[in-house]
This record gives structure tokens, C-alpha cells and sequence, in this order.
């Protein structure tokens, strides 16, 4: 990066923080993409005449307030930043090391309304996890089999009294996923409708009585990108129905 884009780094910064403190107005999806497309044409370099390398990990940095609205959008938002950073750099013509990845990470020293992006090229891809979210915590599912249930061997228990002690078997192959209703009395439900097998994808939502299963699939980054683990399936289609982005907002970006 030259001094020349120093100077409107330091510029941007020295704006838009006089703006936040005016307006108070919370960062937006629609700042971030553009953002990230700012920093995939700042950070390309130039390898040869037929090779342009650009960022692939980005750490969005904003206010805890911000931080909080935006995490509010679960995992949907993080994923299609990640589309965002695909399209732009594919549009361009840059090639990234390993798989796109983006953080939406608080910091205490910004002003609501602001926000930083810190980019970097890291080779190797992104390892991703599934997960299944109940009540507030999230569980990590392992290969192989999890049972959802009342009972004291469950992998994960619920206390729903809607569910039996053994109700849900939950299956990852590290690819893909599967839920499998184990005869409960009360049963499962996707979308309203009692199963009693379905395939698992992101954003997919299980009740269990007055209980709700989100199982989604999501960047680990408690452990090196491209480090050899059991559970690294290749990333997942985003379900087509965010429910907490407009759709019309992704349209063109």
C-alpha cells in the first residue's frame, strides 16, 4: 500500500468517525460489502501478468453495539459477506489462496457507526463445523451420531417435557448432514411438519415441543485454516430464505 493510500485511509477514518459521533447511525450490511470490495481492490498485488493475488480473511472490527445488532443476524450475514468477497474478487479477476472467510469481530475503541476491516491472504481453506444452536448455546456436532433427548446420556439434553429421553439422532458424515426421529412419542418438526428423516442443511430450523434446533455450518477459527481435522466439509450452500436480510439488499453486490 502506498502513502498516497495512507493519506485516504487516515481521511476515511477521520470522516467517518466525525459522522458516527454526529448521526449515531449503527454500521450496515450494505457498508461492509462495500468495505470488503475496497479491500479486495487496496490489497491485490500484481503477480504476474496473468496471476493477481487479493485478500481472503477479513476481520470486520466495529462497536460492541454494532457487534451486537449484526451478530443478532446468526451466521446468514457472515456467509453472505463470504459470497460478497467470491463475487467481487471472480468479477475482478483475482484469485485468492484458499477460501474466502469474514469475522464480524467487536471493538471497544470504535464509535457505533464505525467500522475497520483488517485483511490479510492466508493460504489454505477455511475449516468449517456444524453446529446446532438450542436456547442460546451452541453445540459442536462430532462425526458420527448425536442423540437430542431428556435422558442423562443424551448428547445434548433439552428439559423440553414435550421430548423423550432419547428423541433426535443427529448425523455427520463431514460433508453432510441428517436428523432422524427416533420414535418419539410427540415427534419432530421442519417447517410445521412432523419427520421422521431429513437432510440437514444450513439454517435448517427442528422443534422439539416448544424447543427449536438451529443446526448451522460455520468457519472454526479456534484452529489453524487447512489444518488436518476430522470435520472440514467443503462450504456449504446458504439456504435461499435469510430470514434477517433483506434480499433485495444482496441483489447486484
Amino acid at each position: 500500500m502506498g502513502i498516497l493510500d495512507s493519506v485516504e485511509r487516515g481521511l476515511e477514518r477521520a470522516v467517518n468517525g466525525a459522522f458516527a459521533r454526529t448521526f449515531r447511525s449503527g454500521v450496515q450490511p450494505v457498508e461492509i460489502a462495500s468495505a470488503l470490495k475496497r479491500e479486495l481492490d487496496i490489497g491485490s498485488v500484481i503477480v504476474d501478468r496473468d496471476r493477481v493475488l487479493a485478500p481472503n480473511r477479513f476481520v470486520v472490527r466495529v462497536s460492541p453495539k454494532d457487534a451486537d445488532r449484526l451478530h443478532a443476524m446468526g451466521d446468514t450475514l457472515e456467509r453472505e459477506l463470504v459470497g460478497v468477497v467470491d463475487k467481487h474478487a471472480a468479477r475482478q479477476g483475482y484469485q485468492l489462496l484458499g477460501g474466502a472467510d469474514v469475522e464480524i469481530r467487536s471493538d471497544e475503541s470504535l464509535t457505533t457507526g464505525v467500522l475497520e476491516v483488517d485483511a490479510s491472504r492466508v493460504d489454505g481453506a477455511v475449516a468449517w463445523t456444524p453446529v446446532v444452536d438450542v436456547d442460546g448455546v451452541r453445540h459442536e456436532l462430532r462425526r458420527g451420531s448425536t442423540v437430542v433427548g431428556r435422558g442423562s446420556d443424551a448428547g445434548i439434553r433439552i428439559s423440553d417435557s414435550a421430548a423423550s429421553r432419547q428423541h433426535l439422532e443427529l448425523i455427520w458424515d463431514g460433508s453432510a448432514g441428517l436428523a432422524r426421529d427416533l420414535g418419539s412419542t410427540n415427534g419432530s418438526k421442519i417447517n410445521g411438519e412432523r419427520f421422521r428423516e431429513a437432510a440437514l442443511s444450513p439454517g435448517t430450523v427442528i422443534t422439539i415441543g416448544q424447543t427449536t434446533l438451529r443446526f448451522q455450518v460455520v468457519p472454526n477459527r479456534t484452529r489453524p485454516a487447512g489444518s488436518s481435522q476430522a470435520q472440514q466439509p467443503s462450504r456449504p450452500a446458504a439456504r435461499g430464505d435469510a430470514p434477517s436480510i433483506d434480499q433485495d439488499f444482496w441483489r447486484g453486490m
